[in-house]
């Protein structure tokens, strides 16, 4: 294990299970027993974002935090092996969620990309839902009051340029470290955030999530976000928490509002002096916020218990 490694592992207690997914490795957390709650994290973070949510929900929960394949702890394997688009993304959670038999009371909790990849998921079948916590985050085409970033446009379209920069310099997920939070982060924290993402070859996810955002009708994931924005309706009556960092420069307050529309029973939090890592920067408010939330919105019915054969776990 060497300097880097055994900075954020300290932050990362927790066991390793993988799920085999036509040959290649989708990691996944799986911590604690009750009511699953189910976390989707977003580009370029992985499950390492939620460590400090696990930690407080595992003794009352069964916490199932996934890492996408190219992300975190899963394989990440080149274009010629994995379909690098949002269909594969929810294929790939309802995938999990299938074989460890979550086929209710599961409480998603969505950021950045998550959230389109969770929600489509949701969609597939929404009586398995019962409860939405939202960070910072879409499941919807971009509002009309909103142009994507110039930074994300320039690197949405496939160019030497911009593979050199993401893939060759690491500058999406390192700029992200400081951009994305408003109060700063420490060693382990920016080390963990970053160490899966280590070479041209583990970055291509990285640079995939961005160039397959859908603006147009012609681009490849554009009618499952247009399906999911049509159906979102289907999950009004589903209680929801979203804590929102204000200073985001992508999922802003055009976002926020297009959430509060579409959810207006919604509980929202919003904080003032927190980035798109709001979970990073709001952690010690977040925490109590989701805790009594899930206290008010009880749900019915027997908690689901681990089976007794879940896929390969290691240490």
């Amino acid at each position: 294990m060497n300097r880097t490694e055994q900075l954020w592992r300290s932050l990362y207690p927790f066991e390793s299970h993988f799920l085999n997914l036509d040959g290649l490795r989708y990691h996944y957390l799986d911590e604690g027993e009750g009511d699953p709650v189910v976390m989707v994290h977003g580009n370029p973070t992985w499950s390492f974002y939620y460590r400090e949510l696990v930690k407080a929900l595992r003794s009352s929960h069964r916490c199932i935090v996934p890492d996408h394949i190219g992300c975190g702890l899963s394989d990440k394997p080149d274009d010629h092996n994995y379909d690098y688009c949002l269909e594969s993304r929810v294929g790939d959670l309802e995938a999990l969620l299938d074989r460890l038999a979550l086929t209710e009371n599961i409480t998603l909790v969505l950021h950045d990309w998550g959230g389109m990849i969770g929600m489509a998921c949701a969609l597939r079948r929404p009586q398995r839902i019962r409860r939405l916590v939202l960070f910072n985050t879409a499941a919807f085409l971009l509002p009309k009051s909103k142009k994507l970033p110039f930074r994300l446009t320039i690197m949405r379209h496939r160019n030497p340029l911009s593979t050199l920069a993401v893939r060759g310099f690491n500058l999406f997920s390192r700029a992200a470290t400081s951009m994305a939070t408003r109060k700063g982060l420490s060693p382990e924290v920016r080390a963990g955030l970053t160490a899966p993402y280590d070479s041209w070859q583990n970055r291509v996810a990285t640079l995939r999530f961005v160039q397959d955002i859908p603006l147009s009708p012609e681009d490849r994931s554009y009618e499952l976000v247009k399906s999911v924005d049509r159906r979102l309706d289907q999950l009004a009556h589903v209680p929801m928490l979203i804590c929102w960092g204000e200073h985001d420069f992508v999922f802003d307050r055009h976002f926020l509002k297009e959430w509060q529309r579409r959810f207006p029973s919604a509980e929202i939090h919003t904080f003032p002096d927190a980035g798109h890592y709001v979970v990073e920067d709001a952690c010690e408010q977040i925490i109590p916020l989701v805790q009594g939330f899930l206290s008010r919105h009880p749900l019915q019915g027997r908690s689901q218990k681990k089976p007794a054969s879940t896929p390969e776990a290691v240490r």
